[in-house]
């Protein structure tokens, strides 16, 4: 191996000498990260192989984590990506034990192993052991693909949904329903619109071709959009419930604002440009949080549900599951610490957010939460405690000793010569 992997005291910048042309200076390059590729690869493998152990003996459960994916991206730091290939590879470690050998000999990378343990179909292993030799990624993806798929079927019909993404300066809403609903929903929104256009109308008494956009000099406002009226459709909706249920709660917009500092942010929302926060704040209905030592007080003993209140300051405090590597958001439960039964208070101190899953195997006795909601230790069966970081740690060993790892050749796929894999038929009763 050369001096790179070996000694750390090497200047591994790069070479200032005259005599040392750009190309020699690539191939110098080249061969370390060959090398580096090489020890990284059968790393990956000796990860994969304690995760398949993990898997197969079922000794994850214990750990709180929801599958084994969970638990590799939280005791290794990786990504969510990366961890579903780590899990993939090692679910289906003997159904690829060449692809498997390829990577703990350095010769082939977690990506390429993923992909084909993700997707390829079984007793494909020599073949796609053989190909990941020269092919990238990208190339074995298209490889996969290119397999004969039995035929699936009807397709189920789709089903209505509503779906949201987000970015830094929008939130983006897909809603998907039939033609009838979709027929009604549209109905009411031109409803509305045509009510905003006439009361834009009055107020202008019919009078004024209508601006595209807010004409600033005259001070005229735009006519009413399609945004305008499903705004005001969720509005009247909304609106409408409260009158059936007493206790219903009008379409209000929860901020928190800081008034110190002058930060606002919307509730388990992002933060607030000042334009925003002045004008939420200039004419609002406010919901007032009495406070004791900076903590917002609760019920005491005097009951144990929580009130909206304490909810809305619990997933201000932290909107995630209390449970190390649990990134949970959604369906959330209230969980006393202390249990009610036994003289727990429902103050903010005493009271965490855990998912379904967790609350349950608390309850079963496999995890433990002890201590304050700021101190919170949580233990798993062997009274072992959880740890939010990974195991990742300097290594105490040498690098794995292999080859070094060349990688795929670069070479574009010529598909029209490409034999792909030929499923076996089952075998004839």
């Amino acid at each position: 191996m050369s001096s790179i992997a070996t000694s750390p005291d090497v200047d591994a910048a790069p070479s200032t000498d005259v005599d040392v042309t750009p190309g020699e200076r690539l191939g110098v390059l080249f061969e370390q990260l060959s090398e580096l590729t090489g020890q990284r690869n059968a790393i990956d493998g000796r990860i994969v192989d304690i995760v398949a152990e993990i898997d197969s003996a079922g000794l994850w459960g214990a750990t709180g984590a929801r599958s084994v994916t969970a638990l590799v991206a939280w005791k290794t730091g990786a990504s969510r990506g990366n961890a579903a290939a780590i899990a993939s590879v090692a679910h289906r470690l003997e159904a690829f034990p060449r692809c498997a050998q390829g990577m703990r000999e350095g010769r082939l990378s977690l990506d390429q192993v993923g992909v084909i343990a993700a997707r390829a179909s079984d007793g494909s292993d020599a073949h796609y052991a053989q190909l990941a030799e020269v092919a990238t990624v990208s190339q074995l993806c298209t490889a996969i693909k290119l397999e004969p798929r039995p035929d699936p079927g009807t397709r189920p019909d789709p089903q209505p949904a509503i779906t949201k993404t987000s970015d830094g300066a929008f939130d983006f809403w897909r809603i998907t329903l039939p033609h009838v609903e979709s027929a009604t929903f549209e109905a009411a929104l031109q409803s509305h619109r045509d009510a905003l256009t006439a009361e834009w109308k009055h107020d202008r008494d019919g009078g004024g071709a209508a601006p595209d956009k807010a004409d600033w000099s005259t001070g005229q406002p735009p006519m009413p959009t399609t945004i305008d009226a499903f705004m005001r459709l969720v509005e009247t909706g909304w609106d409408g419930e409260v009158q059936r249920r007493p206790h219903g709660q009008r379409t209000n917009v929860v901020v928190h604002l800081d008034v110190d500092q002058k930060i606002g942010a919307l509730h388990l929302g992002p933060l607030l440009p000042e334009s925003e926060r002045q004008y939420l704040t200039c004419d609002a209905t406010c919901e007032v949080w009495f406070t004791r030592d900076g903590e917002v007080i609760g019920s005491g003993r005097t009951t144990r549900t929580i009130s909206r209140r304490l909810r809305r300051a619990l997933e201000h405090r932290n909107p995630t599951c209390a449970v190390p590597g649990c990134g949970a958001t959604r369906g959330l439960h209230a969980h006393h610490i202390r249990h009610w039964e036994d003289g727990g208070e429902t103050e903010l101190n005493n009271l965490v957010l855990l998912c379904p899953y967790h609350h349950r195997l608390h309850h079963r006795g496999v995890i433990t939460i002890t201590g304050l909601a700021s101190h919170l230790v949580v233990t798993d069966s062997d009274g072992e405690e959880l740890s939010p970081g990974s195991l990742a740690r300097p290594p105490s060993g040498p690098p794995p000793s292999v080859a070094p790892c060349p990688g795929p050749t670069g070479e574009r796929a010529d598909w029209w010569w490409y034999d792909p894999f030929q499923p076996q038929a089952p075998p004839e009763t």
